[in-house]
């Protein structure tokens, strides 16, 4: 029993320091990532430029290895970074299971100075940002957990489609975005809008399950 108490009571500091780790490493692969987008803006191609001219050879314009060397890069870090959200939204799980019970019992102190439960209860994760897009120019940033968009909150956010009518609705006008994000609390202004990529923000986000 007591072995049990003390396994219990590393248990969040470990699942913290996980966090960070996790973290850290997805900084550096989003590093790696957007050192490669910058490459290939730079060689004018983009990562699905045409690699061949009007007649169907190969651009001379190019260094052609290389660009398809970062390309491939890209794709295989993307694939790195998806799998590490995995790992990072499993120990955020954990992480936010071993911390409601300290929660509820500053719940009634919380809400006495004004600061709801919604700090430390987020509805979505954000598991993808493309570089160039409002939600990237925002600060939206990969890991960032959601607590508030817009209209949308912890107490009624029932599924992504309630952000999706949001940002239909408010194409063109700023949003006010809470996230929690390094377990600071951090409000950004986003803008939906079209950009040269897919959609109005340019991000992907998951919901966290409560």
């Amino acid at each position: 029993m007591k072995m049990t108490e003390a396994n219990n009571a590393v248990e969040p500091s470990v699942a913290e320091g996980d966090v960070r780790l996790l973290i850290k490493r997805k900084d550096e692969i989003e590093e790696q990532i957007k050192a490669y987008y910058d490459m290939l803006q730079t060689e004018g191609v983009g990562i699905d430029g045409p690699l061949v001219d009007v007649e169907g050879f190969p651009r001379a314009d190019v260094d052609l290895y290389k660009v398809r060397s970062a390309r491939h890069s890209i794709s295989c870090l993307q694939n790195d970074h998806k799998a590490v959200m995995v790992e990072i939204e499993e120990a955020l799980h954990k992480l936010h299971a071993t911390a409601r019970v300290g929660e509820r019992k500053d719940e009634t102190k919380m809400e006495a100075t004004g600061q709801t439960v919604s700090l430390s209860s987020p509805f979505a994760l954000v598991d993808a940002v493309t570089q160039g897009s409002p939600a990237f120019q925002a600060g939206l940033r990969v890991g960032d957990e959601i607590m508030e968009f817009g209209s949308v909150k912890t107490q009624n956010f029932r599924n992504l489609r309630d952000i999706a009518s949001v940002v239909q609705h408010s194409e063109g006008k700023s949003l006010r975005v809470g996230v929690f994000r390094n377990g600071q609390e951090v409000h950004l202004s986003l803008t939906p809008q079209h950009w040269s990529g897919r959609g109005l923000l340019g991000c992907n986000l998951v919901p966290l399950h409560r």
